[in-house]
C-alpha cells in the first residue's frame, strides 16, 4: 500500500480524534456502514482499518463480538486503550494472509474506508470469503469512483491508479494516496470472488448538531463515498 499508510502512522494521535467527531466520519461513514451491517447482537464481526476504534466501539455497543485489524501498531494501542475488553483488536496487514480468522468464523465483516489503500483485492477478498460463513455479508465503504476520477488526470478511466488528496484533519495537513478503479472493476472483482451484491448504496448524511454547513451540504449534494453490501453466496 504505496504511500497511504504513512499519514497514518505518522498521524496516528490526530487522525483518532479527527475520525471521532468528523461529519464525514460520524455522520456520513459510521451510521451507512451500521446500517448495511444490520443487527450483529451475538455475531462475530471481522473490522479492516479498525483505526482508533470509532466504529468498533459502536460495534460492540450493539452486541457485536469484534475482532478488529488495522496496520498500523499507534491506531492499534489507541483502540486497545479505548475499548479494554469490549473487542480484539490487533496489528494485519491487509495484503497478507489474515492468519488470525478461522475459516467459516465470520458473520460479517466491515470495511470502513479502507479498501482504497488496497491495490490489488482479489487476494484479500479470497481471504475474507475463507472467513466468512456461508450467507455472511461483507459491508464497505471507498472513496467514490466519480471523486477519483477527477482525482486522476482524466486520461484512462478504466485503469486502477494512485491519485492523491489533500485533508485537514484539525489543521494538520496530510497529503493521502489511494487507489481509484472504476465501477466495472469494484463489482467485477466481487463477482469474480462469489460475492453477491445485495445493497449498493450513496446515501446522504444524518444531520447533527455543529456541523459545518458547507460539509453538510457537500455530503448531501456530492459523490463522497460509495457503500456495498455483499454476501457470501
Amino acid at each position: 500500500m504505496p504511500g497511504d499508510h504513512e499519514i497514518y502512522r505518522e498521524h496516528a494521535d490526530v487522525y483518532a480524534r479527527f475520525a471521532e467527531h468528523s461529519a464525514a466520519n460520524s455522520l456520513y461513514d459510521r451510521p451507512a456502514i451500521l446500517r448495511l451491517a444490520g443487527d450483529v447482537a451475538g455475531k462475530r464481526v471481522l473490522e479492516l482499518g479498525c483505526a482508533g476504534g470509532g466504529l468498533t466501539a459502536r460495534l460492540a455497543e450493539r452486541g457485536a463480538d469484534v475482532l478488529a485489524l488495522d496496520r498500523e501498531p499507534r491506531l492499534v494501542a489507541l483502540a486497545r486503550e479505548r475499548l479494554g475488553p469490549r473487542a480484539q483488536v490487533e496489528v494485519a496487514d491487509l495484503e497478507q494472509p489474515l492468519t488470525m480468522v478461522a475459516d467459516g468464523s465470520v458473520d460479517v465483516v466491515v470495511a470502513s474506508l479502507v479498501l482504497h489503500y488496497v491495490e490489488h483485492w482479489s487476494p484479500l477478498l479470497e481471504e475474507l470469503r475463507r472467513c466468512l460463513k456461508p450467507g455472511g455479508a461483507l459491508v464497505f465503504s471507498v472513496h467514490h469512483p466519480i471523486t477519483g476520477w477527477f482525482r486522476s488526470d482524466r486520461t484512462d478511466y478504466h485503469r486502477t491508479e494512485l491519485v492523491s488528496e489533500q485533508w485537514d484533519w484539525d489543521g494538520q495537513q496530510v497529503t493521502a494516496r489511494l487507489f481509484r478503479r472504476p465501477l466495472s472493476a469494484i463489482f467485477g472483482l466481487l463477482r469474480d470472488a462469489r460475492f453477491a451484491i445485495d445493497v449498493v448504496d450513496e446515501p446522504r448524511p444524518e444531520r447533527g448538531a455543529g456541523v459545518d454547513p458547507e460539509m453538510f451540504e457537500v455530503l448531501s449534494t456530492k459523490p463522497v463515498f460509495l457503500f456495498v453490501r455483499a454476501v457470501k453466496s
